[in-house]
């Protein structure tokens, strides 16, 4: 298992039976495993994993088919696929015991990587649940999530950057009326390019991961979890109604808000909220 003993993040790849596996890593002590959100890598949780850093050795892979991680060899992967992948690939890195953290797509893997390896993980924190209704489900699968083909004229760089901005304005980010608007502005130019580029990275496998966890049954799976599990999400997340009503139903589950995306103490509220539940 890699160790660093400050917060500076180094990246590496490990073999896994399907390819290589892509992470970063920094930090010493209890391991906490972080799993990003879709679409993007671990790339996004680079200012979570310095924070985090200073109490724990923290590793975050890029999941597979995402950021520069191999993608899975399936059609249609699904959440358990991947949970087992994630699997594989603490095992490669001599992982026998960590807590996991999980974003919206990640939490969906985290719970499931939970109920797969109880000996394994310690304790769960899921950062937005994605919990739909059917006809939100087929809907999101439907339209949500399509890869960027490659073509002479570039326009698959033009489709990308608007789908990934565009999740700003509005959610769903192709519903763009009054009606589905969100009010969380657009964030600085330089980290949306960043995220851009890591979802061109995986430009016709990105879409696996999402249209998995949106046929996620959450609700169904996050309740057999038995280990202690912290629920978060921020104040304009739009899967947080649905983190905070989960929350009562799990074994030992609580519920903790955090302030905007936009808020300038965010990630450290966040990080705080992280490292007071598990050493808690």
């Amino acid at each position: 298992m890699p160790s660093s003993n400050d917060t500076l993040i180094r990246r590496a790849f490990v073999d896994v039976p399907f390819g290589q596996m892509h992470y970063r890593y920094a930090g010493e002590g209890p391991v906490l495993v972080l799993l990003h959100a879709s679409p993007g890598s671990s790339k996004q949780l680079e200012p979570l994993i310095a924070l985090l850093a200073r109490d724990f050795t923290v590793i975050s892979p890029d999941t597979p088919g995402n950021g520069d991680s191999t993608p899975l060899p399936l059609e249609a992967p699904e959440i358990t696929d991947y949970s087992h992948a994630i699997l594989e690939f603490l095992y490669a890195l001599d992982i026998d015991r960590a807590d996991v953290y999980g974003t919206h797509t990640g939490a969906c893997l985290a719970s499931e990587l939970a109920l797969r390896a109880p000996q394994l993980v310690g304790k769960l924190v899921q950062d937005g649940v994605t919990v739909f209704s059917p006809e939100e489900r087929r809907e999101l699968i439907e339209k949500y999530a399509h890869p960027f083909t490659p073509d002479l004229t570039g326009t698959h760089l033009i489709k990308a950057f608007l789908f990934c901005r565009d999740q700003f304005i509005f959610f769903p980010w192709y519903a763009s009326d009054a009606e589905h608007m969100r009010d969380a502005g657009l964030p600085p130019p330089e980290p949306l390019h960043d995220w851009v580029v890591e979802v061109l990275k995986a430009a016709t496998s990105y879409h696996l991961a999402y249209r998995a966890a949106f046929a996620y049954l959450a609700e169904e799976r996050l309740p057999l979890v038995q280990q202690p599990v912290l629920c978060v999400a921020a104040e304009d997340d739009p899967l947080g109604p649905v983190t905070k009503e989960i929350a009562p139903r799990l074994v030992d589950g609580r519920f903790a808000a955090l302030p905007r995306f936009d808020a300038p103490d965010y990630r450290e509220t966040l990080a705080q909220r992280i490292t007071e539940f598990l050493r808690g």
